[in-house]
């Protein structure tokens, strides 16, 4: 994913201010920030579903929005898009068919996201949690290329959310790219790349070793905190990037699988 010189303005005022970055494949990146900082924008460019100001988006080799991207990327939205009244299963039946995902589709996406003693229950019974996890179930058949995650965490219980993180490192090893946004500072210690944003800007593009040792400190929130500091004397926080990619890399990758 390359993004280059992206704007975007919304009601008057500049949501996304000139962002740059890339993102090798294979990755769970975090989009990290606090609420309003402009992550769901971002998130909505790179889908092509934005109107932008400037600056060019591009994903999987293709402009962000390109009719063929359709079946290479897997969504879940902040607010989940399924239909109350139908069963978990029958919800992922219905979007397996559109999506023209393979028929077992359903049930191995179903146990990835740990719905299985839900699965015939009507959507509008489930806890606000277990409705995220048939989101990110939809988001996830296909197989996806790159799966963007709009805060997917929110809502669950400690358990669940580890197993999820879990299940995110593992598509990644598989070659899959993972974009997840969240605004909570302890799972950015779980993703190889971060990108922290604030008032619709870059503050970092960078593995969480790497900007541990930058600033000084352990605790990546205190690592937000520093690079805002720094953002304030003028400091630059984004050098540097090329050489801190080889380090985000997952074993698998590095041994050429």
């Amino acid at each position: 994913m390359h993004v280059e010189g992206l704007r975007v303005r919304r009601g008057g005022s500049e949501a996304i201010a000139g962002l740059d970055f890339d993102i090798p494949p294979g990755r769970v990146v975090g989009l990290l920030g606090p609420s309003g900082c402009g992550k769901t924008t971002l998130l909505r460019a790179i889908m092509g579903v934005q109107l932008v100001t400037a600056g060019t988006v591009t994903v999987l080799g293709r402009p962000a929005g390109a009719p063929e991207l359709r079946h290479r990327i897997g969504y879940a939205a902040q607010t989940p898009s399924v239909y109350a009244d139908l069963s978990v299963a029958e919800n992922l039946r219905y979007f397996a068919a559109v999506l023209r995902a393979p028929r077992s589709d359903p049930e191995r996406v179903i146990t990835e996201v740990s719905l299985a003693d839900q699965a015939h229950q009507e959507v509008g019974r489930l806890s606000g949690g277990q409705r995220t996890r048939v989101s990110l179930a939809i988001a996830l058949l296909g197989s996806p290329e790159l799966l963007v995650l709009d805060e997917p965490t929110v809502g669950l219980d400690p358990v669940l959310r580890q197993e999820l993180w879990s299940l995110f490192t593992d598509l990644a090893r598989r070659g899959v790219t993972l974009l997840v946004s969240s605004h909570v500072m302890d799972e950015a210690g779980r993703c190889d790349l971060l990108l922290l944003m604030r008032q619709g800007r870059l503050l970092a593009t960078d593995s969480p070793d790497h900007l541990r040792r930058r600033t000084g400190v352990d605790d990546l929130e205190q690592v937000f905190l520093r690079l805002i500091e720094r953002e304030g004397t003028g400091e630059t926080t984004t050098a540097g990037m090329a050489s801190a990619q080889p380090d985000c890399r997952h074993d698998s990758h590095e041994n050429g699988e």
